[in-house]
């Protein structure tokens, strides 16, 4: 374990590192001349969903004329989108104020920004004035940093402290929370909320709603992505769009890497490769494909220093929601992979799965994918979760190139080559 990585397991370590953060991010607004503030800026945070929510608001906006920069997990940039490769969703203070300044030099009128826990508690957004705040919803994660819930929710707070406008999801339980802090506000939601979805059909191409005159369709499936299209579709109502720009924005979105994407190379059964690693998300997840008649085999690790908690949780839900359940590695960093992949099994065992039968430990991921699919039959469902878009695999040497969305395709491209 490095010197750094011992620093920051220290309790204080945090706290202790604020004033140099946001010395940070007061030099870095001052060196890039403050970009952000010649851009309107809608900011979207929340446990899951940003990423997505994210995309469809850049593509709303650039398909309605408006020339709009994009920064998420997966890429950042106006029209000629460049991949994220840093496992950071907001980058540091330094490099997101010359990312801004380089999106407003190219024309870019509006900014949809994807903003994490850690950067607001951070202070890597400190110059940058939101117009417009989305909460998608919250739940646990991030505990290894923030340590407790309340932090974490008070954390991402900072944001509808700073909007002019927030747009909330009603059926989330921290809603009435971010309401309190909140200048103006609109809600939305399913079951609750000022804006309603009504007549709901979930496909495994994508979801169909109704939202007051509008007619929205995904072209990306899951309900989550109902929740994802409405706070999108609000913040372009609020943008000023019109009811056809927003209609056609979202419905012409195919697909964001690494959320959802069904991988297609003509095998007879589905593969899906997804981001989830929280345990709300994968339960999303496996809610989304609860109609698939087939078997399901899941494929999922955990990464290390990150908080340890929600590893026999997560091993739990994929015993719950598959029926081949493959533990395998993830951005292990200096944790030990065994260690790792050890409190998934108990989490899995627990839920009543048997190591050796429908329970397999394989710590090299790709061989754990090469396995899944081999086990596939015709009709199966086989989820690869957990990495997404990722396009490295961080294990003690380092970084090395990973990326699961390649690695699939290239298996069932020689194993279709094969029959």
């Amino acid at each position: 374990m490095s010197f750094k990585s011992k620093l920051e397991k220290l309790p204080f370590y945090n706290d202790a590192v604020l004033p140099y953060h946001y010395a940070q991010s007061v030099i870095a607004g001052i060196k890039y001349g403050h970009p952000a503030k010649r851009l309107r800026v809608i900011g979207v945070t929340g446990t899951n969903g940003k990423t997505t929510t994210c995309f469809m608001l850049w593509h709303m906006l650039n398909s309605a004329g408006f020339k709009t920069g994009l920064m998420t997990t997966v890429a950042w940039g106006v029209e000629d989108l460049k991949p994220e490769l840093g496992h950071m969703t907001t980058v540091d203070a330094f490099t997101l104020n010359q990312r801004i300044q380089k999106i407003q030099k190219q024309g870019a009128k509006f900014l949809v920004l994807e903003v994490t826990s850690h950067a607001l508690a951070e202070f890597r957004t400190l110059n940058i004035p939101f117009e417009i705040a989305i909460f998608t919803n919250l739940t646990h994660e991030h505990l290894d940093y923030h340590k407790t819930f309340a932090k974490y929710r008070a954390a991402k707070g900072k944001l509808f402290k700073k909007a002019k406008f927030s747009i909330l999801n009603a059926d989330d339980p921290s809603c009435g929370y971010y309401q309190n802090l909140s200048k103006q506000y609109i809600t939305y939601g399913i079951k609750n909320g000022q804006n309603q979805a009504k007549n709901i059909k979930l496909g495994v191409d994508g979801v169909k709603y109704s939202l007051g005159d509008m007619n929205i369709e995904t072209k990306i499936p899951g309900e989550f992505n109902v929740y994802n299209s409405l706070s999108a579709a609000l913040a372009g109502q609020k943008l000023g769009l019109t009811k056809k720009q927003i209609e056609n924005g979202i419905k012409t979105l195919k697909s964001v890497e690494g959320r959802m994407n069904i991988i297609d190379e003509g095998q007879p059964f589905t593969v899906i490769v997804d981001y989830a690693h929280a345990p709300d998300a994968l339960e999303k997840v496996f809610e989304s494909v609860k109609d698939h008649k087939g078997k399901v085999i899941s494929v999922h690790g955990g990464a290390g220093r990150r908080d340890p908690s929600t590893r026999p949780i997560r091993g739990a839900i994929l015993a719950k929601y598959s029926d081949l359940v493959i533990i395998t590695e993830d951005d292990s960093r200096d944790e030990d992979p065994e260690a790792i992949a050890a409190d998934f099994v108990k989490g899995a065992e627990k839920a009543g799965k048997t190591l050796g039968k429908d329970l397999i430990k394989e710590l090299d991921r790709e061989k754990a994918i090469k396995l899944a699919i081999k086990k596939a039959q015709p009709g199966d469902l086989v989820l690869i979760l957990g990495k997404g878009h990722e396009k490295s695999i961080l294990r003690a040497d380092g970084p090395h190139p990973f990326e699961d969305i390649k690695i699939v395709k290239s298996i069932l491209r020689s194993s279709q080559s094969r029959q």
